[in-house]
């Protein structure tokens, strides 16, 4: 179900029943003490909140839920977070061309995007590679333009939640060229290996749960133009398994 286009639907569908009320009905109906349509008064009521609503999420923030563990131990499985629409710049909804630039992505930071071989559906995963950038991946080594990422160990993941998923995972902390963030990897795990070049426009993205993560590695790169924004703080978290929510997350920034 695409929500962004239901949502500019009903906003234009009201729209266009209050407008057309208000230019050839409303005066006549006035005038003769009629009762305003049930349609139009509804239209009336909902207009306003479905235009708010639309402008907010198509051009300021949008909320996510995240579904899997590919970007743990940064989000969980449970968190509700909050994605800054026009980091990157502004975009018309549903056709998605960009109005106005107003940003560079860059590397290290943790974005959602269309989904290269399916737009309906909304990834979120790392920067890691620009365009132009060499990127290798060999022995559960990152390198960028043939300089190693540097990795130290700081013990083993404690699990999340009452599964304890990613349990007796490797937790690491990674230097990103500058970029200073948590990871995970599993030692006995293995995954595909191998050296790109990121062409122009495109992006090479990686989940930081490093061996549970569908990423760059197996399908490819993220066009500019599939980018939905920069994801920027945990604003709730529930858990599922457990159905309780998790108020230790909220306000928690994402790097």
């Amino acid at each position: 179900m695409n929500f962004e286009l239901i949502l500019v639907l009903a906003t234009l569908v009201s729209g266009v029943i209050v407008g057309i009320d208000k230019l050839y009905f409303r005066g006549a109906r006035e005038g003769a003490q009629g009762r305003e349509p049930l349609l139009v008064e509804y239209a009336r009521s909902f207009f306003p909140v479905l235009l708010v609503v639309l402008l907010l999420r198509s051009f300021v923030a949008e909320p996510f839920r995240i579904p899997s563990s590919s970007m743990m131990p940064t989000l969980e499985v449970g968190d509700f977070i909050l994605v800054n629409k026009f980091a990157y710049g502004v975009r018309l909804p549903v056709v998605r061309t960009k109005m106005v630039p107003l940003g560079e992505p860059r590397r290290g930071d943790v974005v959602v995007f269309k989904y290269p071989q399916n737009p309906d559906v909304d990834y979120i995963k790392r920067i890691i590679g620009l365009p132009g950038d060499r990127v290798r991946y060999k022995n559960k080594q990152l390198f960028i333009n043939d300089q190693p990422v540097s990795l130290a160990a700081d013990g083993v993941y404690p699990g999340d939640g009452p599964q304890g998923r990613m349990l007796g995972a490797q937790l690491f902390k990674e230097d990103l060229l500058g970029v200073n963030h948590a990871i995970l990897q599993r030692l006995e795990a293995s995954g595909p290996e191998g050296e790109v070049v990121v062409p122009e426009g495109h992006y090479f993205v990686m989940g930081d749960n490093r061996d549970n993560s569908n990423d760059s590695r197996y399908w490819g790169f993220v066009p500019e133009a599939n980018l939905v924004g920069r994801a920027m703080l945990i604003w709730m978290h529930f858990d599922g398994e457990a159905m309780r929510l998790d108020f230790s997350r909220l306000g928690t920034g994402i790097h």
